[in-house]
């Protein structure tokens, strides 16, 4: 493929517009802390699950 056609000057073109723009350089990664939800105790452990699928008057 020669270095002159249109896709390789188009390529070209785009990796000198991404190099031009500076990466951005952080002194600190600040991330804020997550927010923690009350447990709850009544009853919020003992619920019962039951599977619907399954037929229970046969």
């Amino acid at each position: 493929m020669a270095e002159d056609d249109l896709l390789s000057q188009m390529l070209n073109a785009w990796r000198d517009d991404i190099e031009s723009v500076p990466f951005p350089q952080f002194s600190e990664l600040l991330i804020p802390r997550q927010q923690v939800r009350p447990r709850y105790s009544s009853g919020a452990s003992a619920a019962r699950v039951t599977n619907a699928t399954r037929r229970t008057d046969a």
